[in-house]
């Protein structure tokens, strides 16, 4: 599934940054979402190391990588300390500037990457998200009835924790089964892989993940809005057709709100658009990331 590929892991300070690096070429990062880990770009990995150098990690919190202790401000969990672990992670493997991919968590990690680094991403891909200033601010019934667990995991620390690890693999089925609306799409290896690290620890950090986002993120992302600081490089948005954001929200318009250049489309699928549309996805990627102009 990551045919020669490496498995390795970078340390710097207290906290470890799992990631498979493969390929040759321009150098692109992959980021995953919640809850899964890099393994989600399993179906095409291979295919981009043809073309690219393939770094593909786990977030802070998530997989093999550390789950440091938060604070009562959820700090370690924001979204610019998750980014600085992603860059820290590329300058270590010698690129000063690169591509970047992210699906849902992993977009939102690379939107606050591209606006504290903005000479280091060369063009970003976020996948099935809006903005999540946009999505809280304009939280109604039916988001809050769709996209529930945003507000169930920011609950006061060991409520979410403690109901979630009573049974994780019935809620880590039922959650990507909810999302995705192609079952085969997911391999056995791949939820087997998920599930083994859907650790206590992993629980607990991923609730300090969306607890960050609905507090510290905000307030940085309030800072750039308030001096109109938008994403300088090119943005593509890509989305499933069949799941919830792209029906709630006109995706490429809440975009061009926070970056300058912006595309995007619908793909067939639900929300998890690398495992359930693998090769639209590709495609959308090296077409994107071909483009010799800005777009």
């Amino acid at each position: 599934m990551f045919q020669n590929f490496n498995k390795q892991e970078f340390s710097y300070n207290s906290i470890s940054i799992n990631y498979v690096i493969g390929g040759s070429g321009p150098p692109l990062l992959l980021l995953h979402g919640y809850p899964q880990t890099y393994f989600i770009w399993h179906k095409i990995a291979y295919e981009l190391s043809k073309k690219y150098t393939v770094v593909a990690s786990d977030l802070r919190g998530y997989g093999d990588s550390s789950k440091p202790d938060s604070d009562k401000n959820h700090d370690p969990y924001s979204k610019r300390a998750m980014a600085k672990d992603q860059i820290k992670l590329m300058r270590h493997l010698g690129f000063d500037s690169f591509l970047v991919a992210g699906h849902d968590r992993g977009g939102r990690v690379g939107h606050r990457m591209a606006l504290d680094y903005p000479s280091v991403l060369e063009k970003l891909v976020v996948m099935d998200i809006a903005p999540t200033y946009t999505m809280y601010m304009t939280t109604d019934m039916d988001f809050a009835k769709s996209y529930y667990h945003w507000f169930f995991l920011i609950q006061p620390e060991n409520i979410p924790e403690t109901m979630i690890g009573s049974d994780p693999e019935f809620y880590l089925n039922k959650k990507i089964r909810q999302w995705g609306k192609d079952s085969d799409a997911f391999t056995k290896t791949a939820f087997s892989e998920y599930l083994r690290c859907f650790t206590p620890e992993t629980i607990k950090a991923s609730c300090e993940d969306y607890r960050a986002s609905a507090s510290i993120d905000l307030e940085h992302d309030q800072i750039d809005i308030n001096n109109n600081n938008k994403i300088e490089c090119p943005v593509m948005v890509i989305w499933g057709d069949k799941g919830y954001v792209g029906n709630k929200y006109d995706i490429v318009a809440e975009w061009k709100k926070f970056a300058k250049e912006v595309v995007g489309y619908g793909l067939p699928c639900g929300h998890y658009l690398p495992e359930e549309a693998p090769n639209e996805t590709l495609e959308a990627l090296v077409s994107f990331f071909s483009l010799k102009l800005k777009v």
